[in-house]
């Protein structure tokens, strides 16, 4: 469950924004950034964006994470109204110190999936009732889910939010980050 807690302005380079932030009971500080009135609408754009510190914020090119965020804010501010859930789930859930040993564990040569099942982690330990919560909250009747992931399209189908659409995000792999996201797609069933 969530509860609303504050909203400020964002104005970006995307476009201009409001950021949300609601009480929740993971205890943690997700930020909801919505573009335009999204209250009762349908064929909302939505991407829920899990927290990647090294991708997001460092411009790491191991991974496509800030490649994502920024297309989908660009997507999303382009629109009459839209809405991006940032989620604090590092690592695909796992946290940060374990996403570095896992990344210690690549350089060694195995893959993203590897690298967690040999830590004892599950490959990908993300919820999104948040923003299951936060779709409601607003109202929302149906969204286009901005993703590559299967995974998310079925969580948020079974916990009663309707698609309407899938927007891909096809971003041109490095050649720091190629093996990552075909391990992604063959192993993880991304759609690309």
């Amino acid at each position: 469950m969530i509860e609303f807690y504050s909203k400020a302005a964002l104005p970006s380079r995307f476009g201009s924004f409001e950021i949300y932030v609601f009480k929740n009971d993971e205890n943690k500080d997700h930020a909801v950034i919505v573009h335009g009135d999204v209250q009762g609408k349908s064929d909302v754009p939505v991407r829920i964006h899990s927290e990647c510190l090294t991708g997001d914020v460092l411009g790491s090119l191991r991974c496509d994470c800030r490649d994502q965020l920024i297309e989908s804010l660009k997507y999303i501010g382009s629109r009459p109204y839209g809405m991006l859930i940032y989620m604090r789930q590092e690592g695909r859930g796992i946290g940060l110190l374990n996403k570095i040993r896992a990344y210690n564990l690549q350089d060694q040569g195995l893959d993203t999936v590897e690298a967690n099942l040999e830590q004892g982690l599950p490959v990908d330990e993300r919820k999104y009732d948040y923003a299951v919560d936060v779709i409601r909250y607003f109202d929302i009747k149906s969204i286009q889910l901005i993703t590559n992931n299967p995974e998310k399209l079925k969580y948020l189908e079974e916990h009663g939010i309707k698609i309407t659409a899938r927007i891909p995000i096809i971003i041109p792999p490095t050649k720091f980050d190629e093996f990552y996201l075909e391990t992604k797609k063959e192993r993880m069933g991304h759609l690309f």
